[in-house]
């Protein structure tokens, strides 16, 4: 399952959807991403998500797919938001569930490492100082991540 939504997600509702799928997991991991008050040396006070709906689909399965073929997994659900979003409100949601655990959590780091830096999301910041909006670029450290996967 992917979704691209405005709307929050209820990580209870995602937990007993994986937990319901498959008897034969022994292990679900969940990974939420949060808005947080500081990012590469500013301090935020909002982010906003903007897309182009059919790309970033077109993105997010190939992500999917890819996890999918290189772990062991039974379900690979990814809800990722959109739209104006406050201070600690939740942007990302990676479950995975698996027969066991070194899958599971590897399968959603992987997704989350490829999804910042793969999936086309333009996140504009609004910044405290001054109280300006600005568009954010890819974090090196995201960039970095990727290479422990080749």
């Amino acid at each position: 399952m992917i979704n691209v939504q405005e709307a929050d997600f209820d990580l209870n509702k995602q937990y007993t959807m994986l937990r319901a799928k498959d008897n034969t997991d022994g292990a679900i991991v969940t990974f939420i991403g949060l808005v947080r008050d500081f990012n590469q040396g500013h301090d935020v006070t909002g982010l906003f998500l903007e897309h182009y709906p059919a790309m970033t689909q077109k993105s997010l399965e190939k992500i999917s797919d890819r996890a999918k073929k290189r772990f062991n997994v039974n379900q690979l659900d990814i809800i990722h938001r959109v739209g104006q979003l406050n201070l600690g409100d939740q942007i990302v949601y990676v479950g995975v569930s698996s027969p066991h655990r070194e899958e599971a959590f590897s399968c959603a780091q992987f997704v989350m490492d490829f999804l910042k830096k793969e999936a086309p999301f333009w996140k504009k910041e609004t910044r405290k100082q001054h109280n300006k909006d600005v568009w954010v670029e890819t974090n090196q450290k995201d960039k970095e991540a990727l290479k422990k996967w080749q």
